[in-house]
């Protein structure tokens, strides 16, 4: 088990997701984020069905930083209730887990 996680976030605006990737990294909050997209997605949202096109941005972070993380993506992000989720990486090569150890602030 490491102590990184998997963030992901979506939003339909590909210059926010961008900053969001760009933010995060930057401040070595994300050792890197990829962004993919656009992709359809499909939700309950204030009493309706709703689809619409999104960009998913998917970044490597420390568990112990998700709360500022989570912050920081919300500060960026459009919605109201912006889709943000950590996922612990239980197996990382031992060669990725030390880029990301040295890579990521403290």
């Amino acid at each position: 088990m490491t102590d990184f996680i998997q963030v992901r976030t979506t939003t339909g605006d590909h210059a926010v997701v961008e900053r969001i990737a760009t933010e995060l990294v930057d401040r070595r909050l994300a050792a890197c984020a990829q962004i993919a997209g656009p992709l359809t997605s499909t939700y309950h949202w204030q009493g309706e069905v709703e689809t619409s096109s999104e960009y998913l941005c998917t970044l490597k972070c420390r568990a112990s930083a998700f709360d500022e993380v989570a912050e920081l993506i919300g500060s960026l992000h459009p919605y109201d209730t912006p889709e943000v989720i950590g996922t612990p990486l239980s197996h990382v090569s031992r060669a990725y887990a030390a880029w990301l150890d040295e890579t990521l602030s403290r």
